[in-house]
Protein backbone atom coordinates (compact mmCIF):
# COMPACT_ATOMS: atom_id res chain seq x y z
CA UNK A 1 0.00 0.00 0.00
CA UNK A 2 1.43 3.24 -0.90
CA UNK A 3 1.59 6.19 1.62
CA UNK A 4 -1.10 8.12 0.14
CA UNK A 5 -3.32 5.51 0.36
CA UNK A 6 -2.13 5.09 3.98
CA UNK A 7 -2.87 8.82 5.13
CA UNK A 8 -6.32 8.49 3.20
CA UNK A 9 -7.01 5.35 5.02
CA UNK A 10 -6.02 7.20 8.64
CA UNK A 11 -7.70 9.91 7.72
CA UNK A 12 -11.35 8.08 7.10
CA UNK A 13 -10.46 6.47 9.82
CA UNK A 14 -10.73 9.78 11.79
CA UNK A 15 -7.23 9.48 13.34
CA UNK A 16 -5.85 12.05 15.66
CA UNK A 17 -5.45 15.09 14.04
CA UNK A 18 -7.72 14.54 11.03
CA UNK A 19 -10.72 17.78 11.75
CA UNK A 20 -7.35 19.92 11.98
CA UNK A 21 -5.77 19.00 8.69
CA UNK A 22 -9.38 19.21 7.50
CA UNK A 23 -9.63 22.70 8.75
CA UNK A 24 -6.20 23.94 7.21
CA UNK A 25 -7.26 22.41 3.97
CA UNK A 26 -10.35 24.22 4.39
CA UNK A 27 -8.23 27.39 4.86
CA UNK A 28 -6.31 27.38 2.33
CA UNK A 29 -9.06 26.61 -0.17
CA UNK A 30 -10.79 29.60 1.46
CA UNK A 31 -7.04 31.58 0.62
CA UNK A 32 -6.91 30.56 -2.86
CA UNK A 33 -10.62 31.62 -3.66
CA UNK A 34 -10.21 34.70 -2.40
CA UNK A 35 -6.73 35.05 -4.22
CA UNK A 36 -8.45 33.61 -7.49
CA UNK A 37 -11.44 35.94 -7.19
CA UNK A 38 -9.79 39.00 -6.44
CA UNK A 39 -7.23 38.21 -9.47
CA UNK A 40 -10.32 37.90 -11.85
CA UNK A 41 -12.25 40.96 -10.22
CA UNK A 42 -9.45 42.86 -11.15
CA UNK A 43 -8.91 41.87 -14.58
CA UNK A 44 -12.43 41.86 -15.68
CA UNK A 45 -12.64 45.55 -14.25
CA UNK A 46 -9.69 46.70 -15.94
CA UNK A 47 -10.93 45.11 -19.31
CA UNK A 48 -13.86 46.57 -19.03
CA UNK A 49 -12.82 50.04 -17.75
CA UNK A 50 -10.61 50.16 -21.30
CA UNK A 51 -12.99 48.84 -23.55
CA UNK A 52 -15.82 51.45 -21.99
CA UNK A 53 -13.12 54.20 -22.33
CA UNK A 54 -12.17 53.35 -26.13
CA UNK A 55 -15.63 52.47 -27.34
CA UNK A 56 -18.10 54.50 -25.39
CA UNK A 57 -15.74 57.38 -23.96
CA UNK A 58 -16.75 56.45 -20.64
CA UNK A 59 -16.22 54.27 -17.33
CA UNK A 60 -17.41 52.83 -14.61
CA UNK A 61 -16.89 55.64 -11.94
CA UNK A 62 -15.95 53.95 -9.24
CA UNK A 63 -13.75 51.24 -11.14
CA UNK A 64 -10.32 52.63 -10.71
CA UNK A 65 -10.73 52.92 -7.27
CA UNK A 66 -11.80 48.95 -6.73
CA UNK A 67 -8.99 47.91 -8.58
CA UNK A 68 -6.28 50.02 -6.55
CA UNK A 69 -8.41 48.06 -3.62
CA UNK A 70 -8.15 44.58 -5.20
CA UNK A 71 -4.11 45.48 -5.94
CA UNK A 72 -3.88 45.98 -2.33
CA UNK A 73 -5.95 42.78 -1.46
CA UNK A 74 -4.35 40.57 -4.47
CA UNK A 75 -0.22 42.03 -2.11
CA UNK A 76 -1.44 41.02 1.29
CA UNK A 77 -3.11 37.97 -0.15
CA UNK A 78 -0.68 36.36 -1.69
CA UNK A 79 1.79 37.25 1.19
CA UNK A 80 -0.38 34.98 3.17
CA UNK A 81 0.05 32.30 0.64
CA UNK A 82 3.08 32.80 0.59
CA UNK A 83 3.39 31.97 3.79
CA UNK A 84 2.20 28.57 3.98
CA UNK A 85 5.65 27.38 3.14
CA UNK A 86 7.79 30.04 4.63
CA UNK A 87 8.56 30.97 0.65
CA UNK A 88 8.64 34.70 1.22
CA UNK A 89 11.43 36.30 -0.66
CA UNK A 90 14.10 37.25 1.85
CA UNK A 91 17.82 39.08 2.43
CA UNK A 92 19.54 36.02 3.88
CA UNK A 93 22.84 36.86 3.93
CA UNK A 94 24.02 36.05 7.44
CA UNK A 95 23.17 32.50 7.19
CA UNK A 96 25.16 31.80 3.92
CA UNK A 97 28.43 32.82 6.28
CA UNK A 98 26.93 30.49 9.36
CA UNK A 99 28.31 27.39 10.10
CA UNK A 100 25.77 24.26 9.06
CA UNK A 101 25.17 23.77 12.98
CA UNK A 102 23.33 27.54 13.57
CA UNK A 103 22.07 27.79 10.31
CA UNK A 104 18.83 26.29 11.55
CA UNK A 105 18.73 28.10 14.62
CA UNK A 106 19.41 31.49 13.10
CA UNK A 107 16.68 30.65 10.64
CA UNK A 108 13.74 29.94 13.45
CA UNK A 109 15.14 33.19 15.18
CA UNK A 110 14.36 34.89 11.82
CA UNK A 111 11.14 33.45 11.57
CA UNK A 112 10.13 34.71 14.92
CA UNK A 113 11.98 38.48 13.70
CA UNK A 114 9.25 37.80 10.49
CA UNK A 115 6.17 36.92 13.20
CA UNK A 116 7.23 39.91 15.28
CA UNK A 117 6.95 42.22 12.26
CA UNK A 118 3.85 41.32 10.89
CA UNK A 119 2.38 41.36 14.06
CA UNK A 120 3.51 44.67 15.01
CA UNK A 121 2.11 45.39 11.29
CA UNK A 122 -1.26 44.04 12.35
CA UNK A 123 -1.94 45.61 15.45
CA UNK A 124 -1.07 49.24 13.83
CA UNK A 125 -3.11 48.09 10.78
CA UNK A 126 -6.05 47.30 13.20
CA UNK A 127 -5.82 50.70 14.64
CA UNK A 128 -5.80 52.35 11.14
CA UNK A 129 -9.33 50.41 10.54
CA UNK A 130 -11.06 51.01 13.69
CA UNK A 131 -10.13 55.02 12.48
CA UNK A 132 -11.33 54.62 9.22
CA UNK A 133 -15.10 53.00 10.31
CA UNK A 134 -15.09 55.89 13.41
CA UNK A 135 -14.84 58.38 10.13
CA UNK A 136 -16.76 56.62 8.61
CA UNK A 137 -15.11 57.57 5.18
CA UNK A 138 -16.20 55.55 1.48
CA UNK A 139 -13.88 54.15 -0.78
CA UNK A 140 -15.95 53.59 -3.84
CA UNK A 141 -19.35 53.37 -4.59
CA UNK A 142 -21.26 52.78 -1.02
CA UNK A 143 -18.47 50.58 -0.06
CA UNK A 144 -16.84 51.87 3.31
CA UNK A 145 -13.33 52.52 3.16
CA UNK A 146 -12.96 50.32 6.33
CA UNK A 147 -13.75 47.35 4.06
CA UNK A 148 -11.60 47.78 1.89
CA UNK A 149 -9.09 48.55 4.43
CA UNK A 150 -9.83 44.62 6.93
CA UNK A 151 -7.02 42.87 4.87
CA UNK A 152 -4.66 44.67 6.35
CA UNK A 153 -4.72 43.82 9.95
CA UNK A 154 -5.88 40.01 8.79
CA UNK A 155 -3.52 39.72 6.25
CA UNK A 156 -0.47 40.40 8.63
CA UNK A 157 -1.95 38.78 11.93
CA UNK A 158 -2.16 35.55 9.41
CA UNK A 159 1.26 35.67 8.01
CA UNK A 160 2.59 36.11 11.86
CA UNK A 161 0.48 32.84 13.13
CA UNK A 162 1.81 31.34 10.77
CA UNK A 163 5.64 32.42 11.55
CA UNK A 164 5.26 32.18 14.70
CA UNK A 165 4.31 28.01 14.22
CA UNK A 166 7.01 27.62 11.55
CA UNK A 167 9.86 28.89 14.46
CA UNK A 168 8.35 26.67 16.85
CA UNK A 169 8.36 23.68 14.38
CA UNK A 170 11.67 24.70 13.49
CA UNK A 171 13.25 24.87 17.37
CA UNK A 172 11.00 21.57 18.29
CA UNK A 173 13.59 20.01 15.28
CA UNK A 174 16.30 21.54 16.29
CA UNK A 175 16.00 20.40 19.98
CA UNK A 176 14.99 16.55 18.76
CA UNK A 177 18.13 16.44 17.12
CA UNK A 178 20.58 17.73 19.99
CA UNK A 179 18.12 14.80 22.18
Amino acid sequence: MRTTEKRTLKMNDHSPGFSENRMIRWCYRLEDGLLILALVSMIIMAVLQILLRIVFHTGVVWGDEFVRVLVLWLGLLGAVSASRNDSHIRIDLVSRYLPERLKAGAGGAMQLATALICGVAAWYGGRFVLMEFEYQGRAFAAVPAWVCELIIPLGFAVIALRYIMLSLNRFRTIIKKSS
